[in-house]
C-alpha cells in the first residue's frame, strides 16, 4: 500500500532531520508511528502523503493517501467545505440544483450526488450537527476544528488514511468516535499520536529517533513491556559497567604506585651497588618502560569501560535519571480544602451551568473532571484556586499553597534563563549549588543554564517546572493540572506521570486521557 526506501530529509541550512528510513504498511495494517517531539514525524507522514518531497529516496504509494493533518492552516475565509476537501464539487452541486447544469459542473461532480447528505451526516457523526459547511474555519473552537478535520474519514473513506494527533482537543465523546472510526476503517492506517488508548489499536509500533526506525510488532501495551525489558536491562548494564569502570580505576592507582615502589626500590639497590651512570640509566630507561606500557595497558581499558558506559547510559531513558522530590503536604489527610454551595457563573445573561454545583475536596484526594469542550472546566479550577468568584453561590476555601499549571507551563517566563528561573522559584537562602545541582537533577547541563524561557521545547518547560516546585519554600497543598498532555510527547507524559507518582498532596486534574488518569491515581471524579 506504502513503500518508503532510503529517505532522508534536510530541511535548508540545517543538519538532517533522519537519514535512511525504510518503511512500508500492509494492506490492511495500522501502524503507530511514535517519538519525541522533534523527530519529525509530521514531516516523514508528510512525505508519506506527498505533501513534501523527500531530499533523498523514494516513495511508492499504491493508494492515493488522505492525510489528515493537525490543522489545516491556510487563511481565515477557508471553510469547513474546503477543510473537507469537497468546496469544489459542493459549489458545482449548488449550481446545478440552482438551474446551471453546464458541463463543466457536471463534470466536477462527477455524479456524486449524494454528497451534501453524506457531508452532513459525516459531521452529524462528530457531533457538529449545527456546524454548516459553508462556516468559516475561523467561527470553530479547537475541538470543532478536530473534529471536522476527522469528518474526512467518513466523507471520504479512503483506503490509505494518515492521521496526525487527531485526539488532540477532543473530548471524551469526539475520542470514542475516533477509536470507533479507527476500529472500522478496513484499509490501512499509520497515526502519530500520543494518546495511548487510540495506539493500542494499532497492529505494529514504528518508534522515530536519533537512530532511525525501530520496528515493535503488536500495539503499545506490548511495546511498553518491551521497552521496560530493555530500560531494566540497560539499567542493570550501566550498574555492571560503572562497578567495572571503579574496579579498573582502582586496579590502575594500585598497579601505578606499586610499580613507583618497584622502581624506587631498584634504583636504591642500582645506588648501593655502584653502578656506573651509564648502566644506571639503561635500568631506568628500561623502567620507565615498563611502566610506560603497564600505564597503557591500563588506560586503555578504563577508556574502553568508561565508552561503553557512556553509550549505554545515553541510551537509557532520561527519566531513569531524573529524581523527583515534592514535600509532604503540611495538610493532614481528610481536611477540608474546598466546600461550595449553589456555584455558577453567569455570562452575557447565561448560567453556566445548568444546575448549581455543590462540591467538596478533602486533603489527599485525587480528583478527574469531566465534561465536555465548552462545559466550564477551566472555569471550576479557577473557582477553586480563588482566580475568580462565582455569580452565584457561596464557596470556602482553607488552601495556602495551591498550584496551578495550564497546558502551555505558562508558569515560564519567556526572557528569563534556566538558572535565574530556578533561582526565583527556590526557597529564600537556598544555595547556588543546591540550585544548580537541582537543574542536573532534572536534566539541565550548564551548557542550558543559560537558555531563555522561549526556547525551551514543551518537555523542557515541563522539566524546569517540576524543578522550581521542587525547590519552593512551601509544599504544595493543592496541584491543578488543565489539560497537561496537550504538548507533550509520550516520553514527556511518562515523566509528568512519575513525577506526579510521589507528589503527596491533593491532585485536581481536567483531561480526556483516561490512560494518564489512570496512572496518577484519580480516586474520583467531577462531571460537569
Amino acid at each position: 500500500m506504502l513503500v518508503l526506501h532510503d529517505v532522508s530529509f534536510t530541511h535548508p541550512g540545517r543538519a538532517p532531520l533522519f537519514r535512511g528510513l525504510s518503511f512500508s504498511v500492509g494492506r490492511h495494517e495500522q501502524v503507530a508511528l511514535i517519538g519525541n517531539n522533534g523527530t519529525g514525524k509530521s514531516t516523514l507522514l508528510r512525505i508519506m502523503a506527498g505533501a513534501l518531497a523527500p531530499t533523498s529516496g523514494q516513495v511508492v504509494r499504491e493508494r492515493i493517501p488522505y492525510h489528515v493533518p493537525q490543522s489545516v492552516g491556510g487563511i481565515p475565509a477557508r471553510t469547513v467545505a474546503h477543510a473537507l476537501g469537497v468546496a469544489e464539487k459542493l459549489h458545482a452541486l449548488h449550481r446545478i440544483l440552482a438551474g446551471e447544469a453546464t458541463e463543466a459542473h457536471l463534470a466536477t461532480l462527477d455524479d456524486d450526488w449524494t454528497l451534501d447528505v453524506r457531508c452532513q451526516a459525516a459531521l452529524a457523526h462528530w457531533g457538529l450537527s449545527a456546524v454548516d459547511l459553508l462556516q468559516p474555519l475561523e467561527t470553530l473552537s479547537g475541538g470543532e476544528h478536530t473534529k471536522v478535520l476527522l469528518a474526512v474519514i467518513d466523507v471520504h473513506a479512503p483506503e490509505l488514511l494518515l492521521l496526525d494527533e487527531p485526539s488532540n482537543h477532543l473530548d471524551a465523546d469526539g475520542r470514542r468516535v475516533l477509536q470507533e472510526r479507527m476500529r472500522d476503517h478496513g484499509g490501512a492506517l499509520v497515526v502519530v499520536s500520543h494518546d495511548r488508548a487510540l495506539l493500542d489499536r494499532c497492529t505494529s509500533v514504528h518508534v522515530l529517533g536519533p537512530s532511525g526506525l525501530t520496528h515493535y510488532g503488536g500495539d503499545y501495551r506490548f511495546y511498553e513491556e518491551q521497552r521496560a525489558a530493555e530500560e531494566q536491562a540497560l539499567a542493570e548494564a550501566v550498574r555492571t559497567q560503572t562497578k567495572a569502570l571503579r574496579k579498573a580505576r582502582q586496579v590502575e592507582r594500585e598497579s601505578a604506585e606499586r610499580q613507583q615502589k618497584l622502581d624506587a626500590r631498584g634504583k636504591r639497590k642500582q645506588e648501593k651497588a655502584g653502578l656506573p651512570t651509564i648502566v644506571m640509566n639503561t635500568f631506568r630507561d628500561q623502567a620507565q618502560r615498563s611502566t610506560a606500557r603497564l600505564q597503557g595497558v591500563h588506560a586503555g581499558k578504563v577508556s574502553e569501560l568508561a565508552e561503553g558506559l557512556r553509550e549505554r547510559r545515553a541510551a537509557l531513558s532520561d527519566t531513569a535519571w531524573m529524581r523527583f522530590g515534592f514535600g509532604p503536604s503540611a495538610l493532614h489527610k481528610g481536611k477540608v480544602l474546598v466546600e461550595a454551595s449553589g456555584l455558577n457563573v453567569v455570562r452575557a445573561g447565561r448560567r453556566l451551568w445548568p444546575a448549581d454545583l455543590d462540591l467538596r475536596i478533602r486533603s489527599g484526594e485525587r480528583i478527574a473532571v469531566k465534561g465536555p469542550n465548552g462545559s466550564g472546566k477551566t472555569t471550576l479550577l479557577q473557582l477553586i484556586t480563588g482566580a475568580m468568584q462565582p455569580s452565584t453561590g457561596t464557596i470556602h476555601r482553607a488552601i495556602a499553597h495551591p498550584v496551578y499549571l495550564d497546558q502551555h507551563y505558562s508558569r515560564i517566563d519567556d526572557e528569563a534563563s534556566v538558572v535565574e528561573q530556578a533561582r526565583r522559584a527556590a526557597a529564600a537562602g537556598t544555595e547556588e549549588q543546591v540550585i544548580k545541582t537541582r537543574l542536573d537533577h532534572f536534566l539541565f547541563p550548564p551548557a542550558d543554564w543559560d537558555k531563555p524561557g522561549r526556547a525551551l521545547s514543551g518537555g523542557e518547560r515541563l522539566r524546569l517546572v517540576l524543578c522550581g516546585l521542587t525547590l519552593g519554600e512551601h509544599a504544595i497543598d493543592l496541584l491543578v493540572l488543565d489539560e497537561p498532555t496537550n504538548n507533550l510527547d509520550i516520553h514527556n507524559m511518562g515523566m509528568l506521570e512519575k513525577a506526579i507518582a510521589g507528589y503527596e498532596g491533593t491532585l485536581l486534574v481536567v483531561s480526556h486521557d483516561a490512560r494518564f488518569l489512570q496512572e496518577v491515581g484519580v480516586e474520583r471524579t467531577i462531571e460537569l
